[in-house]
Formats: structure tokens, C-alpha cells, sequence
């Protein structure tokens, strides 16, 4: 299979001749035995028709050759890409992935040809989308090399489907997170949370405050929980589901990790959580046959569940209420994790309670609060040492 070269005359503007070379390469024979050709071109000379035709037939010759197509990265991204991940990925991330997609790529580059892009495209949107606007503030490296990963994803299944002979993402370069910024990390410590659990004793979800607390569940597996997944005589439950937000639909998901989990529990949390089932049972005799019975710890008064936005907001209102610090819902978490931490809890425990992939994750997640810990070490052991008698034989 050599290919050849076909030369065509087009005529300018102002109607003057101009010679375009192109590259035909035959592919074969259709189902319908038909021929099946494709052309590359035009090229202003004879040479750079050469020059790409060697370089075909060697595609060929060694089956990496990829048909020309003018299908765009929107097309691809948006047509072809996002509905086949619908069955591999969750719904919150294949939302999450769209959103990214419509948002900050696809207005710049989603009319390019798929197969026109190129690293120095990507790194150019890169630095944009790392420059403030008056349509937008600056995006964090750590989202732009989010979007720089789903690019990549989407990118590396168009070279499985040869649709690329390469994937541009490879060579582009997004920018590195700043290694001396803050971690992102942000937590109470232990009196901040027991001034918090003092302050809502008496709201109706405290027991679900404190669990979220006292287990660093993850909101939507707070959310998701359900009376059949804990056993209070054993103080234990099981993390089996998790409830996201899809744009504005509430949906039932597993947890972020997939697998279910066991946690522990204190004593003082399976009281709380014996005296709100008490007061769910009333309030399921006051609805009577309009009570929503999803068996769901967390829930509104009526059994419906509750909207993981509206979650959060309750716990940003309940703080300005009692003046205290403020941090994000997630940061209980995180303040569960430190306290846990500087207890002296080992992390395989802590990253098993918080369902983390494993326990060199959580240490790399709560770095930051290790110096402290090393500094307590210290001490420890020159106390154990150097308060030894320590005698010498004369």
C-alpha cells in the first residue's frame, strides 16, 4: 500500500489558478465492496505531499494510521464521550465532569477538530483559566488539574476509539499546586467542637450533628443512613449508601470509596441517636398517613429526606447563630481526623473509620498536623529516658 499523490487546481479570489497537491491513501474494500479512500491535503507543494504520504503509508504499514475526521472536541466530548462514562462513573461525577466540560473548556477549544489539538492549546487554556476575568476570579491550580484529568480521560478513550493516533494531554503541562500554600485543611479543635455540640443540644438534629462529629462521615453518607444500617445495642453502624446532589436532584449512591464500611460508636452518641429515633417515632404519629417513611436517620420532620445543600446551610446558619468559627460542613471531618490524630488513634483506624483508600492517603491528607504530634514524641521519650536513675559503676 503506497498511497499517491492527486493534483488539483483551485482558483483564488480573484480567479487566479493556484496548484494543491493531496495524499489518497485506499484503505481497502467496504462491506459493500466498494472502494474506500480517504484524502489529506491540499498542500501548497509537491514535496510536502511526499513528505506526508511517506509518513502515511508508514501508519499503515504499522496500524497506527487514524482516518481524518472533523469531528470536534465538543462533539466528541459531549456526543460521543460523556454517555458511554454515564455507565462507569457515578452520576455526581459524570455531572461534575460535564459541568467542567461546559464550563471552562468547551468555550474555548469544543469547535476545534478533535484531532487538532495540540499540547500548547491546552497549556494556553490552562493559563487562562488561571487569570482572573471580569467574568470570573482566577481558578486554583488544584481545579485546574482536575480539568486537566477529565481532558485527559476524555482525550486517552478517543485514542482506544481511533479517534487520535496521541493524546495531546500527555505533553501538556498544568500548573503544580503550591506546596507551601495552606492544605485546604481546616478544623476545630477540641474545645471548638464541644463548644459547638454544647451550643445545638437542643436543636432537633444535635444527635446528627454529633455523629457527623464523633464518626467523620461524609455528608451524603449522613444523609444516606439509615435505621436498618445501625445497630445501637452494639454501638456500631455501617456506611452502605451515600445521597448526592445532581445539579438540583437528590439521588442515592454508593459510598465514595464504594465499598460499605463499619464505624464505632461512643456511648454518649448512641444515646443521642436512641432519644432522636424517639422523637422521629412522635413525629410519625403527628403526620400520621402523610409521614414519608424512607427509614432515614436524617430527615426532615415529615420523613422526607433532606437536600444535601440545605444540610449545609442549616450548619452555616447554626454557626452564625452562636458566633463560632466558622468552617465548611466537610471540615467536621477533617476536625474528627486531627482531634483523632493527636489522641494518638492509629491512623489505619482513622483512615478505616473515615473510609480513605488507605492509611498512606490520610497521613498525606493531615500532614500538617504531624509536627505537632513529632514535638509531643519528643517529649514523651525524653521523659521516659532522662527520668531513668541512671548509676555507674566506679
Amino acid at each position: 500500500m503506497q498511497g499517491h499523490i492527486h493534483k488539483r487546481i483551485r482558483k483564488d479570489r480573484v480567479g487566479k489558478d493556484h496548484a494543491l497537491w493531496y495524499v489518497i491513501v485506499d484503505l481497502g474494500v467496504d462491506q459493500g465492496g466498494r472502494r474506500r479512500q480517504k484524502w489529506h491535503g491540499g498542500f501548497r507543494t509537491r514535496r510536502e505531499a511526499e513528505v506526508v504520504r511517506a509518513k502515511l503509508v508508514d501508519e499503515l504499514h504499522s496500524g497506527s494510521y487514524i482516518s481524518p475526521s472533523r469531528s470536534t472536541l465538543s462533539e466528541w466530548t459531549i456526543d460521543s464521550w460523556l454517555p458511554t462514562m454515564a455507565t462507569r462513573i457515578k452520576p455526581s461525577t459524570l455531572h461534575s465532569y460535564r459541568r467542567n466540560l461546559e464550563i471552562h473548556v468547551l468555550p474555548a477549544l469544543g469547535g476545534k477538530p478533535l484531532q487538532q489539538i495540540t499540547p500548547v492549546m491546552l497549556n494556553t487554556l490552562y493559563a487562562n483559566l488561571a487569570s482572573a476575568t471580569s467574568e470570573r476570579d482566577a481558578l486554583s491550580a488544584k481545579t485546574i488539574r482536575y480539568i486537566h484529568t477529565i481532558i485527559h480521560k476524555a482525550l486517552a478513550d478517543a485514542v482506544d476509539a481511533e479517534m487520535l493516533q496521541r493524546n495531546p494531554a500527555e505533553r501538556a503541562k498544568p500548573p503544580r499546586p503550591n506546596r507551601c500554600a495552606s492544605t485546604g485543611v481546616h478544623a476545630w479543635n477540641p474545645d471548638e467542637m464541644a463548644a459547638f455540640l454544647a451550643a445545638i443540644a437542643n436543636e432537633r438534629l444535635s444527635a446528627i450533628w454529633r455523629l457527623a462529629g464523633m464518626t467523620g462521615m461524609r455528608r451524603g453518607e449522613i444523609l444516606g443512613l439509615r435505621w436498618a444500617d445501625i445497630d445501637l445495642d452494639a454501638a456500631r453502624l455501617s456506611v452502605r449508601r451515600a445521597v448526592v446532589a445532581v445539579g438540583y436532584t437528590v439521588i442515592e449512591s454508593t459510598p465514595k470509596s464504594h465499598n460499605a464500611r463499619v464505624i464505632d460508636l461512643d456511648p454518649e452518641t448512641v444515646t443521642q441517636l436512641r432519644a432522636h429515633r424517639k422523637r422521629q417515632d412522635e413525629e410519625r404519629a403527628e403526620w400520621g398517613a402523610g409521614y414519608q417513611d424512607n427509614d432515614l436517620v436524617a430527615a426532615k420532620e415529615n420523613g422526607d429526606p433532606i437536600h444535601p445543600h440545605t444540610f449545609s446551610q442549616s450548619f452555616e446558619r447554626l454557626l452564625a447563630r452562636h458566633g463560632l468559627r466558622k468552617i465548611r460542613l466537610h471540615d467536621i471531618r477533617h476536625t474528627h481526623a486531627t482531634i483523632a490524630l493527636r489522641a494518638g488513634v492509629p491512623v489505619k483506624v482513622i483512615s478505616e473509620r473515615l473510609g480513605h483508600e488507605s492509611p498512606a492517603f490520610t497521613l498525606k491528607q493531615y500532614a500538617h498536623v504531624i509536627p505537632g504530634m513529632q514535638a509531643e514524641a519528643a517529649t514523651l521519650v525524653s521523659r521516659l529516658v532522662d527520668g531513668q536513675v541512671i548509676t555507674h559503676d566506679g
